[in-house]
């Protein structure tokens, strides 16, 4: 999932990138929030992190701004962790949830897991949708009643997007945006690859393919009911 870190503070950027990477998210990041504010318009993002003390331009602007703009992402924003005022102020511009300053990796990684499932419709820790279970902190998923199996890093990250996002059609760059970081090679050809090696696991079935518009996450358990 394309994720964007709008945070200023270099050591803290050098901490959460690898963590955020590590659990499957794409990560782009900005350190002021003229560069915060333009790369969130430009590009679409999963899940966004925005501090809220920023260079250049706060983050609440960034916040209302994009909200006046039509922007639906979820945001988590950073606050000091004795400005409540601040997180009252984020709240009321739009944010879906805060933390303050210092926290732990793991309850930010555990609240993004929560923001993004609750955006796209889903309450339980683990994803259900069309037969398969992904368990979003090892990065395995499992079919039926069958055994659990690991991903790739890329694999988690297409399957995680298809399953958030079942029954709707998804482009290949729209996908491809949700797997690589800006400085990777984006090549949509290796989307239809992992797409196959997908297939080739669960089903043929699972994943239809839209000529001239993308792939789409059957959900067959809902087709059924």
């Amino acid at each position: 999932m394309h994720l964007l870190l709008v945070e200023d503070d270099q050591t803290l950027i050098a901490e959460l990138k690898p963590a955020l990477q590590r659990s499957g998210y794409a990560v782009e990041v900005a350190i002021d929030g003229v560069d915060g504010e333009f790369i969130g318009r430009e590009e679409r993002f999963g899940v966004v992190i925005l501090d809220l003390g920023l260079p250049k331009r706060s983050g609440l602007e960034v916040l209302k701004n994009w909200r006046a703009a039509g922007l639906d992402v979820p945001v988590l924003v950073l606050t000091a962790r004795d400005a409540w005022h601040e997180r009252v102020d984020g709240l009321k511009a739009g944010a879906d949830d805060y933390l303050g300053k210092p926290f732990h990796t793991e309850e930010l990684l555990a609240r993004l897991e929560a923001l993004v499932r609750r955006h796209h419709g889903h309450a339980a820790p683990t994803l259900e949708v069309a037969g398969l279970k992904l368990n979003t902190d090892r990065q395995q998923v499992c079919q039926g009643e069958g055994e659990w199996q690991p991903l790739t890093g890329i694999e988690f990250r297409l399957l995680r997007y298809l399953m958030l996002n079942a029954g709707k059609v998804l482009s290949k760059t729209e996908l491809s945006e949700q797997v690589y970081e800006e400085e990777q090679q984006r090549d949509s050809n290796v989307i239809e690859v992992y797409i196959n090696r997908l297939r080739q696991r669960f089903g043929k079935a699972l994943i239809e393919t839209r000529r001239g518009q993308g792939y789409c996450l059957v959900n067959t358990m809902e087709e059924g009911q």
